[in-house]
C-alpha cells in the first residue's frame, strides 16, 4: 500500500547526474528527514534532454540515466534508506525525435493510415490543401523553395528503407512513393521482381483509408515489401546500385524532387510556418512537443502500463501529473489514474491564479504547491507602501503599474506572435459553427479571429472545465466565461457583441451540437498555454515594480497578504486538501526562495530603493551604448543584482539575454534585437568594471542580507510546518541564491551538505547562526523541523488542528504564529526591516503546558510570554509541549 510522504526531496535527473548519482545521496535525504525522493521523468526522453518532459518513449527507462540496470539499483538502494518516491509524469504530449519516437515516426511515414494517428491531437482535414491529411514539419531554415534549390534536402537509402534527410533531420518517405523512385530502376536494371514489388506498393490502400481492416493490411503489406527490398538490394547488388543511381538523379532535380516530396504524408516548411499553420496540438508554443489524445483509453493504457506497474508494485508511492490543464477533460483523466491506483498520492501540477480554488470533484491530493509558494511570499510584502513602490517603478521606468492591461497586451502579443496557429484552429470551428446558425452566418473570419483572441486576452484563469458529455458547468467556471465575455465587450465595442454572446452561449452549453463540443474543448485547452507564454514567460519579465511577486500562480498585482488572509488560506487547505504539496523553490520558478525573501525587503524601504535607483541611474547612464539597456529593464537588473548578489558575470549575462528575450518589448527569440542585446552586454560589463557602482551595490546589499536571511528562515519554517507536504528543491537546504532555469540545475555540492549535516548535533544554536554564511541556520531549521514531523505525523496530518494564534503589543503585525495539533507551535517574525530586531512589549499566549524550543532548547511555561525573549538566541521558534 503506498504511504503518503511526510517531506520530500525534488530532484533533477540528467546525464551528468543521473540514477547512480541519485543513489549516492539516498542515506544523506533520510538523514535529513525527508521521506520520498520526487524525481523530474525519467522515462525515455529525448537525446541530450536536461528536464525529462520530452519523453519519446514510454516503455523504456531513460538510458541518459543509466537505463534499466541503474534504474533496479537506485529503486533498490532507496528501499534500503526507507525512502519513498515520487514521479514527475507526463500524460500531455510527447517529443517529436526523429525515429525515436517510433509513434510519430509511424504517422510520418502512414499519415491518416497510421496504427498510431488516433494517439496523437491532428486536425487532419484542414482548409489549406497543402496540408490536408498531412502534418506540417516546419523545421527548415529557409523557405522551402529555397532550401530545395540549395540541394539541402536529399533522399537515402538505408538497406530497403528509403529517408528524406535534412541536415541532422530525418523523416520516412511514404510507401506511396516510392514506385517513382523504384519503377524507373526496375527498368533501367530489368529488374521484374523489383517491378512487381514497386507496383505492389501502388496497390497498398491509401494513407487516407483509416478502416480497420485495410489498416491492418497496408502495415502488413509495406513492412513485408520493405524487408523483400532490403533482402533483394542485399543479395542482388547491381540492383541496388540501379536504385542509387535514380536516387542520385532525383536529388540532383529539383522539380522532381519536389515532385516527390510532395507525394509525402507531411510537408517540409520554413520554421516560422508553425506560427499559424500547425495541424496539431503543441505543448505551448514548442513546436517539437506533440500533443497526445489522452482521453482515449487505449493512449491512456499504452502510455501508462510501465508507470501503473511500478505504482502496484510499490516502487512509487506518488505522482506528479505535469501540466493536467493540457488535457482535454482533466477530471477524466484523474479518475482514471485515481482507480487504477487508489491508494497513491496524485498531484496535480495546476497553476491557481489567486481565488481560484482547486477542483473538489479531481479525486487528488492537490497541488504542486505554487499557490502556497505565493501566499506565502506575499507574507513578506510591506502592503502599506504599495503607493510608494508604484510612483518609484512609474517615475524611473514610465512602464504601467495596470497590471490587469499590461497582462491582456502581452496576451495578444503571444496570440499573433506565437500562438496564430491555434487561434487558426479556433477560428475555423467557429466560423463552422456559425454557418450553422442564420443569426450568426454573416460574422467573417475576420470578425471571429479578433473576438477569439480579445476573449481569450481577457480570460482571467488558465482555463475552465466544462464537459458537454457530462453537461457539467459549475458556478465558478459560469463565472470566468461571463466575466471574460464582458471584458472583452468592453476592450472592443467595434465587434458586435452578439458576436460574444454566442460565444458564451457555445462556452456555458447553451448552444449544442458536436462542433459546438468540439470548440468548447479545444478553447479550454487553449486558454492555458495563452495564459502561461502571455503571462509567466511575458508579463513576469515586463511588470518589474517588484520583481519578486512575479512568480509562477502569482498576481505581481497583488502587494502582499494579511495575517488574516494567510490564515485563512491555511485552514482552508487544511480543510480540503491536507497533504497537498507545499512549495518554495522548484524547478519551475523564476528566482529561488531566498531571493525572494531578500527582494521582498525592498517594500519596507522604498525610500531607500528609490534613492539607491537615482544614483545608479546618474553614475551609469555613460556606460549605456545603443540606448540599452531600456528604463525597464535597467530597473529589473538593479533589483536582480540585489537578489543575488554576489553572482558572477558569466551566469548573469544568459540570464539577462533570457529575460530581455522573454519579455518580449525590446528583442525576443524569434527576432532578436541584437543591438539592444550588444547595448545591454556592454552596460553589465561596463558595470562589472565600475569599481564605483560595485561599492555603492555591495554598500546597499551588505544591511540587507541577514534580514533577508531571517525572511528565509521564516518561510521556511511556515513551509514545513504548514498543512500539507513540504518540498524541498534540491540543494535549497543552504542559501541558494539562484534564477530561473538553467541557473538552478546548477550541481548541487552534496559533499559540503553531508558534512554540515553531520555537524549539527554537537552545535549550539548560537554556533549554528555565528556560522550563517555557511547556510547552517537554513540546514538547522530544515533538520530539526523535520524530524519533528518524522517523531509526531500526527501533528501535521489531515485530522491535526490548525489554529492562528496572535500576538498583542505594538509590534503584533510582524508575528506569524499558529498551533498544529496539541503539541506543536509555530511562531516567525515578518516584515523584519521595520521591525528591526526589537518586539518592545510585545507579546504571544503560550497554551498550557511545558513548552520547549526544538530550535534553541529554550524552555517556557504557558502563559503570556516576551517575544523578545522567545527569538533571543535564534530567530524562529518551534515550540512542541513537553
Amino acid at each position: 500500500m503506498a504511504r503518503i510522504p511526510t517531506a520530500t526531496y525534488r530532484l533533477q535527473l540528467h546525464a551528468n547526474f543521473g540514477f547512480d548519482a541519485a543513489s549516492q545521496i539516498a542515506d544523506y535525504l533520510h538523514h535529513l528527514g525527508i521521506s520520498h525522493v520526487y524525481c523530474s521523468p525519467y522515462l525515455q526522453a529525448a537525446p541530450g534532454s536536461n528536464h525529462g518532459y520530452d519523453v519519446v518513449d514510454h516503455h523504456k527507462v531513460n538510458e541518459e540515466l543509466g537505463g534499466s540496470e541503474a534504474y533496479d539499483k537506485f529503486c533498490k538502494h532507496l528501499g534500503e534508506c526507507d525512502l519513498g518516491q515520487v514521479l514527475d509524469i507526463v500524460p500531455n504530449h510527447m517529443a517529436i525525435s526523429g525515429r525515436r519516437n517510433r509513434l510519430w515516426w509511424d504517422v510520418l511515414e502512414n499519415g491518416p493510415s497510421s496504427r498510431y494517428a488516433p494517439y496523437f491531437d491532428i486536425d487532419w482535414n484542414v482548409p489549406d490543401e497543402t496540408i490536408r491529411n498531412k502534418t506540417l514539419a516546419p523545421i527548415l531554415g529557409d523557405h522551402y523553395g529555397r532550401v530545395l534549390s540549395r540541394h539541402e534536402i536529399e533522399v537515402e537509402r538505408k538497406g530497403g528503407e528509403f529517408v528524406i534527410k535534412y541536415f541532422e533531420n530525418e523523416f520516412p518517405a511514404a510507401p506511396k512513393s516510392l514506385p517513382l523512385i523504384l519503377a524507373e530502376a526496375a527498368a533501367k536494371s530489368g529488374s521484374d521482381y523489383l517491378a512487381f514489388l514497386s507496383h505492389s506498393l501502388d496497390l497498398l490502400p491509401r494513407p487516407t483509408d483509416t478502416d480497420q481492416v485495410r489498416l491492418t493490411q497496408r502495415h502488413r503489406d509495406k513492412e513485408l515489401i520493405r524487408v523483400l527490398l532490403g533482402r533483394l538490394f542485399n543479395e542482388v547488388p547491381f540492383i541496388a546500385d540501379a536504385v542509387d543511381a535514380v536516387l542520385k538523379e532525383l536529388n540532383g532535380n529539383i522539380d522532381r524532387l519536389d515532385h516527390f516530396l510532395e507525394r509525402q504524408n507531411f510537408r517540409l516548411a520554413f520554421w516560422r510556418a508553425a506560427e499559424q499553420d500547425l495541424v496539431y496540438r503543441r505543448f505551448f508554443d514548442v513546436n517539437t512537443l506533440v500533443g497526445l489524445h489522452m482521453e482515449s483509453p487505449q493512449v491512456f493504457a499504452d502510455t501508462h502500463a510501465v508507470i501503473l506497474n511500478w505504482l502496484h508494485e510499490g516502487v512509487l508511492d506518488g505522482i506528479r501529473v505535469d501540466h493536467p490543464d493540457g488535457l482535454r477533460d482533466p477530471r477524466e483523466y484523474f479518475e482514471r489514474l485515481r482507480k487504477a491506483s487508489p491508494d497513491v498520492w496524485i498531484l496535480g501540477e495546476k497553476i491557481l491564479e489567486p481565488g481560484e480554488k482547486l477542483r473538489r470533484e479531481w479525486p487528488i491530493n492537490g497541488t504542486t504547491g505554487y499557490d502556497y509558494l505565493n501566499e506565502v511570499s506575499a507574507l513578506f510584502v510591506d502592503s502599506t507602501k504599495e503607493a510608494e513602490l508604484n510612483r518609484i517603478y512609474e517615475q524611473f521606468t514610465g512602464a504601467s503599474t495596470d497590471y490587469v492591461a499590461v497582462c491582456r497586451d502581452k496576451k495578444h502579443r503571444v496570440l499573433r506572435d506565437l500562438l496564430g496557429s491555434d487561434v487558426n484552429r479556433l477560428t475555423t470551428l467557429l466560423l463552422d459553427i456559425c454557418k450553422l446558425h442564420r443569426n450568426q452566418r454573416d460574422f467573417t473570419r475576420h470578425d471571429v479571429i479578433r473576438a477569439i483572441r480579445e476573449l481569450v486576452a481577457c480570460f482571467p484563469v488558465y482555463r475552465t472545465y466544462v464537459v458537454p458529455e457530462r453537461n457539467e458547468i459549475i458556478a465558478d467556471d459560469e463565472h470566468y466565461v461571463n466575466e471574460a465575455i464582458e471584458a472583452a465587450k468592453g476592450h472592443r465595442p467595434e465587434i458586435d457583441a452578439d458576436l460574444f454572446d454566442f460565444m458564451r452561449d457555445i462556452l456555458l452549453l447553451r448552444v449544442r451540437g458536436s462542433s459546438e463540443t468540439e470548440f468548447v474543448m479545444r478553447f479550454q485547452q487553449f486558454t492555458g498555454p495563452a495564459m502561461a507564454k502571455g503571462v509567466e514567460d511575458t508579463v513576469f519579465y515586463n511588470y518589474n515594480r517588484l520583481i519578486s511577486l512575479n512568480e509562477v500562480g502569482g498576481d505581481p498585482g497583488r502587494f502582499g497578504i494579511s495575517l488574516e488572509g494567510f490564515h485563512k488560506y491555511c485552514a482552508e487547505t487544511q480543510s480540503s486538501f491536507p497533504t497537498t504539496m507545499l512549495g518554495s523553490s522548484t524547478h519551475d520558478t523564476k528566482r529561488s526562495e531566498d531571493v525572494r525573501a531578500r527582494l521582498n525587503l525592498l517594500s519596507e524601504i522604498p525610500d531607500q530603493w528609490e534613492g539607491a535607483l537615482k544614483r545608479w541611474r546618474e553614475m551609469n547612464a555613460d556606460l549605456k551604448m545603443n540606448e540599452a539597456p531600456d528604463p525597464n529593464t535597467e530597473y529589473f537588473l538593479y533589483q536582480t543584482l540585489i537578489g543575488v548578489w554576489p553572482i558572477t558575470i558569466e551566469r548573469l549575462l544568459p540570464y539577462m539575454e533570457k529575460a530581455t528575450r522573454e519579455a518580449k518589448s525590446q528583442t525576443n527569440w524569434l527576432s532578436p534585437n541584437k543591438a539592444f542585446e550588444e547595448g545591454t552586454k556592454g552596460f553589465i560589463e561596463s558595470l562589472y568594471k565600475s569599481g564605483r557602482f560595485g561599492r555603492d551595490l555591495e554598500a546597499f546589499v551588505q544591511p540587507l542580507i541577514e534580514p533577508g536571511r531571517i525572511n528565509s528562515l521564516s518561510q521556511l519554517l511556515l513551509k514545513l510546518t504548514s498543512p500539507g507536504i513540504p518540498d524541498t528543491y534540491q540543494g535549497c537546504e543552504l542559501w541558494d541564491l539562484s534564477l530561473v532555469d538553467p541557473d538552478n540545475r546548477r550541481p548541487v555540492d552534496y559533499g559540503k551538505r553531508r558534512q554540515l549535516l553531520r555537524e549539527l548535533p554537537s552545535l549550539s544554536a548560537q554556533q549554528v547562526w555565528d556560522r550563517c554564511n555557511e547556510g547552517l541556520p537554513k540546514l538547522w531549521t530544515t533538520y530539526h523541523t523535520l524530524q519533528l514531523r518524522r517523531k509526531h505525523p500526527e501533528c501535521f496530518g489531515p485530522e491535526a488542528d490548525y489554529v492562528p494564534i496572535f500576538a498583542e503589543g505594538s509590534k503584533a503585525e510582524h508575528l506569524v504564529g499558529y498551533r498544529r495539533g496539541k503539541a506543536v507551535m509555530v511562531l516567525v517574525p515578518r516584515l523584519v526591516m521595520k521591525l528591526a530586531g526589537n518586539w518592545d512589549d510585545t507579546t504571544v499566549m503560550v497554551p498550557v503546558g511545558i513548552w520547549r524550543n526544538q530550535l534553541t532548547n529554550l524552555v517556557v511555561s504557558g502563559g503570556k510570554q516576551r517575544l523578545q525573549d522567545i527569538f533571543d538566541r535564534f530567530p524562529v521558534a518551534l515550540l512542541t509541549r513537553e
